[in-house]
């Protein structure tokens, strides 16, 4: 029993250390100075103590299945937390042929901040929306321009932003 018990612990302290330590990578990522060696310092303090747990019984292999599956379910984890989190920002694109200026209007009533920029495409004139938002406002963001034009093209990119930023990306 204390074998199981063993191999429960190390899954669990996987779990927490690679949660952590995908946290870290993608606040790394972010330029976060602050909290990323913080959350260092925490995900190898866990490690170092699932490490010692495995290599007290070597022969056990319900530790090694402990460790793998805790690893795998902390990097599932470590994801769905950071999408909860929602912290940073995306640069998106909206390439609407007939709806542009009703999806802007309508993004900006919402307090989105926008910019209408004249395009040509294969099949003519059309418009792209350019906006820079809070992940935790894309649902918000993608629901207007859906319900508007559920047509449009939309281009999401992972943004860091430099010296106080704040227009279009309020609440």
């Amino acid at each position: 029993m204390d074998f199981l018990l063993n191999a429960l612990l190390i899954f669990c302290l996987r779990i927490g250390d690679v949660s952590i330590g995908t946290l870290r990578t993608l606040f790394t990522v972010q330029g976060k100075k602050k909290l990323a060696p913080l959350l260092g310092l925490f995900e190898s303090l866990i490690w170092v103590i699932a490490i010692r747990q495995i290599f007290s019984q070597l022969d056990n292999p319900w530790n090694i299945a402990g460790y793998a599956t805790g690893f795998a379910t902390g990097t599932l984890i470590g994801i769905l937390i950071e999408e909860k989190l929602a912290i940073g920002f995306h640069q998106i694109y909206v390439i609407s042929r007939h709806h542009a200026d009703e999806i802007a209007d309508t993004l900006r009533a919402n307090l989105f901040g926008v910019t209408l920029i004249p395009g040509e495409g294969g099949s003519g004139g059309m418009s792209i929306i350019t906006s820079m938002i809070r992940r935790s406002r894309m649902k918000e963001f993608k629901d207007i321009v859906d319900r508007i034009d559920p047509g449009a093209f939309i281009s999401i990119q992972n943004a860091m932003l430099y010296r106080g930023f704040t227009h279009g990306a309020r609440k």
